[in-house]
């Protein structure tokens, strides 16, 4: 099976109707991750492979359940400040932790495995989730290296990419932009899923805290800290979703919890029928969006077919001034 565009909902199929397996899955993407990752554009993303991954995909073929789990089988990604207690590191992408290895995996991870998922490997980070320091180029870590752009591999004359790939979650974005998982994990205390999913084309929901169990991830500010999906389409981040967002008694803020029973039963092919967005209503006005204004054509067109197409979808452009 090609696995290089396959979303969650692909993969779920095809295993139902054993058009392929796990252990084939796992072998894809290894191989993908060693054309691509390691050599080839060598983007960097993955900063270890899991060392079991093939052995635990081979035993989930072999021991089909006659109900399966929501992930059961499929190969997942988690940024390397994630507690995994098994052959993989956990390290936040620091020479100082290289050889670190927890003793408990995070609720996070759990949850994954629970739901059937292989854990295929660790991504890359802005180290520590870029909290070192305030120049700290997004995707460098001093133990994974930089993580570069899969759509701009060039860097400049520093080794840094010049489309950056966002950061801190930046090899998790890079991966699934990439091909290289099914899915991946990311967390976020200031823009860290939402800056690589914008800078590499994938999908992500930045929960509120308290919706997916911190326990477990190497923190910054408690008050700001989640984890939260990277994926290629929305409706596998809402599978994802339904898998996380437990409350856990190791992490006191997911106490009171509230979510639907199925996330994905709130996707609508229809959803944007009556919308209203807002778009600054003079671009040449300096009061408006001061990154809208002097977009160059290409990306100016950009916008313009953006807007085109989500108004055939049934929304309606507000330009009234103090809309928003």
């Amino acid at each position: 099976m090609c696995v290089e565009n396959a979303t969650i909902s692909d993969l779920q199929q095809a295993l139902a109707a054993d058009r392929t397996t796990a252990a084939a899955l796992v072998s894809a993407y290894l191989a993908r991750i060693e054309a691509y990752d390691r050599a080839g554009p060598r983007l960097n993303a993955v900063r270890e492979v899991n060392p079991d991954a093939s052995a635990i995909a081979a035993a989930l073929d072999s021991n089909k359940p006659a109900q399966r789990r929501p992930l059961e089988g499929i190969p997942i990604l988690v940024k390397d400040n994630v507690a995994t207690a098994d052959g993989q590191h956990t390290t936040a992408g620091s020479l100082a932790l290289a050889n670190g290895r927890a003793k408990r995996e995070a609720t996070v991870v759990e949850r994954l495995k629970n739901a059937g998922a292989v854990i295929l490997g660790k991504a890359n980070l802005t180290e520590f989730a870029n909290i070192l320091a305030i120049d700290m180029p997004s995707g460098y870590s001093s133990l994974g290296g930089q993580v570069k752009n899969p759509y701009a591999l060039e860097l400049d004359d520093k080794g840094v990419p010049i489309v950056l790939p966002g950061g801190s979650s930046s090899g998790s974005a890079v991966a699934v932009a990439a091909g290289l998982a099914a899915a991946a994990i990311g967390t976020e205390t200031s823009g860290s899923l939402l800056s690589p999913a914008t800078q590499n084309g994938v999908v992500t929901v930045k929960p509120t805290v308290g919706l997916i169990s911190r326990a477990g991830i190497i923190p910054i500010a408690h008050s700001q800290d989640t984890a939260g999906p990277l994926t290629r389409t929305v409706r596998d981040a809402a599978t994802l979703l339904n898998v996380l967002a437990v409350a856990d008694p190791m992490d006191p803020a997911t106490e009171t919890l509230q979510r639907p029973i199925d996330y994905t039963s709130a996707l609508d092919s229809d959803g944007l029928k009556g919308a209203r967005i807002g778009v600054p209503s003079d671009p040449s006005d300096p009061g408006n969006d001061v990154y809208y204004g002097p977009l160059p054509p290409r990306a100016a067109t950009v916008m313009r077919d953006t807007i085109a197409a989500l108004e055939a979808h049934g929304t309606r452009e507000k330009e009234e001034e103090g809309d928003t």
